[in-house]
């Protein structure tokens, strides 16, 4: 994590939230002097480049602090086995169909013309896309823990330009997502202010790993392959680590 240090706790995100925004407004405005056809590749290269970073991330799953920690065979058993009941968890909560859900209220309250499904996977995708991977949740609680939120201040400027090209194709759905990018950013970083730097790095690689496995389904999605119910994968996040501290437990 950074060791530097903020105007105040919390500025990432804020930052990160506004960046959003100003590149939603950016896109809508553009979006309409685009093709439909221009759009879509637009869609599939942003797939592809969130394809990469997902495949990047999800290679940390061969760390040697994690193996180290918890055995060589036992690293891409824990993100499945994170996978597999996160993915249960998150199925008996529904998250994906409440956040659907909360897109289609959003949309109702704030309708432009247009339509409602555009607006929905708009904020669904870009969500996901701006609030799973590892600098989501390591810049953080670097943030929280007062080490600096340079990590944040990075996410922020690749949340911008990806947030015009989103909202070029996807309109002000991708604006809604700013909200969640609040909550959750900014319930990490609450967690490292109050309960400090208490995650090991193995804990923090698996969690890293599980929410690469997890970017290829919003890959997956962005390139219309498969409607993978990423939202409902999320508990994983939380899982990985526990899984992690379970393993350590047994080992030693």
């Amino acid at each position: 994590m950074s060791g530097g240090t903020s105007l105040f706790i919390g500025i990432g995100t804020v930052v990160n939230v506004a960046t959003v925004l100003v590149g939603s407004v950016l896109g809508v405005l553009v979006g309409h002097r685009l093709s439909h056809r221009t759009r879509d590749l637009v869609t599939d290269a942003i797939g592809l480049v969130t394809l990469l970073i997902a495949i990047s991330s999800a290679l940390a799953v061969g760390d040697h602090t994690l193996s180290d920690a918890v055995g060589d065979s036992a690293p891409i058993l824990i993100v499945l086995g994170a996978m597999l009941i996160g993915g249960i968890v998150g199925s008996l909560l529904r998250i994906e169909q409440r956040l659907e859900g909360f897109g289609a209220w959003m949309q109702r309250r704030f309708d432009r013309g247009e339509g409602q499904s555009t607006f929905v996977e708009g904020f669904v995708s870009a969500s996901m896309v701006f609030c799973v991977g590892p600098l989501t949740f390591l810049g953080a609680l670097s943030d929280g823990l007062g080490r600096g939120a340079d990590q944040l201040f990075l996410k922020a400027v690749l949340d911008g330009f990806t947030s015009i090209a989103f909202a070029a194709s996807f309109g002000w759905g991708v604006a809604a997502s700013a909200l969640v990018i609040l909550v959750v950013q900014g319930s990490m970083t609450a967690v490292g202010a109050v309960l400090g730097d208490v995650l090991p790095d193995a804990h923090v690689i698996a969690l890293g790993a599980t929410g690469g496995v997890m970017l290829i389904g919003v890959a997956l999605r962005l390139l219309k392959l498969k409607q993978v119910a990423v939202a409902d994968l999320l508990p994983a996040l939380i899982v990985a680590p526990l899984l992690v501290q379970l393993l350590v437990v047994i080992r030693n």
